[in-house]
């Protein structure tokens, strides 16, 4: 019988393997579509993996990462951050800012798509959607000198305040002003952009439904709660999901463009931190210690939040 019940589950996995095999044939086509994003994403992604064990080791660049010896005890990299005194304030810098722009940002584009989906014009709509995409593809470098432009004594942000009869400031000196401008200034960047997927899922929605919620006597906000909301749900907690992974790891490039003298220990983050201790300061093993530590932490956000998810509701989580 044993014999019998291995045969049988060895003549399964055979059937199983040509049925995978005959597909794969079938969709070649878009195989090799995949393939170039594929490869790029095994050399530079998964191919220099390799590459964190230097902070394991008293890396020399001479003798490469696997020439380099072992540290002895092979923690010294991440207790030498837990010591340093500057690692409780860049950790608090990271979720302090990382937390609020997620807060704030994440939901930017869900509402953004939702009233966009209540406009009738189609060609309005298209022009609207096109305009929100622009802001995403200006560089970091030209963001900043325009929030720089607008927060001086003459810049647009004091023309409004001395509008409303408030006094000029220098909104880029000092903390005031700066997670305004930060965080206000990400969700300008990323909400269009950002929309394109809620979109692509509110277009799926069949509009009989809102024809029949209409002879109901559903009003447009009932409708956008229990036809348009539903519809975006799983969509929004996948994205959740995957953008908690990215709440630790804040925009240090504008952050470093946006420090200076009166505001840098307070705006100091574990990104900006590691580039100038690792790229300026030559300590590649020691950064490569903090930031694969912040890697484990981001992979552990996302596997929690997954799991709430999960014991809310199973169908919507990401695994």
């Amino acid at each position: 019988m044993g014999n019998d019940q291995r045969g049988l589950k060895g003549e399964g996995i055979k059937t199983h393997l040509a049925l995978f095999g005959k597909t794969l044939y079938r969709q070649r086509g878009l195989l090799l579509l995949c393939l170039p994003a594929l490869l790029i994403i095994i050399i530079f992604k998964y191919g220099s993996m390799y590459g964190i064990l230097i902070a394991f080791k008293n890396y020399r660049a001479s003798r490469g990462v696997w020439g380099s010896a072992w540290l002895d005890p092979w923690y010294r990299n991440f207790q030498t951050f837990f010591r340093n005194p500057a690692s409780l304030p860049l950790i608090w810098n990271t979720v302090h800012i990382g937390v609020l722009t997620m807060i704030f940002s994440f939901p930017a584009p869900i509402v953004f798509a939702m009233l966009l989906n209540e406009l009738k014009s189609p060609g309005f709509k298209r022009v609207v959607q096109s305009i929100s995409y622009i802001p995403h593809f200006i560089s970091v470098i030209v963001v900043v000198g325009m929030l720089r432009s607008f927060g001086a004594m003459d810049g647009l942000f004091n023309t409004l305040r001395a509008f409303f009869g408030l006094p000029a400031v220098n909104m880029n000196d000092g903390v005031r002003y700066f997670y305004a401008m930060f965080i206000g200034s990400h969700i300008w960047q990323t909400f269009g952009w950002s929309a394109i997927i809620y979109i692509a899922a509110l277009s799926n929605v069949d509009p009989t439904l809102y024809d029949v919620a209409t002879i109901d006597g559903a009003n447009r906000r009932q409708k956008a709660l229990n036809i348009a909301w539903p519809a975006i749900l799983p969509t929004t907690t996948i994205m959740l999901i995957m953008n908690m992974g990215g709440v630790l790891n804040s925009d240090y490039q504008k952050i470093l463009l946006m420090q200076n003298d009166t505001n840098r220990s307070s705006i100091d983050v574990i990104s900006s931190f590691v580039y100038r201790e690792g790229i300026l300061g030559a300590r590649f093993e020691y950064t490569t210690a903090v930031n694969l530590m912040l890697s484990v932490v981001a992979f552990l956000l996302v596997v929690v939040t997954n799991k709430i998810v999960q014991k809310i509701n199973n169908e919507n989580s990401l695994w």
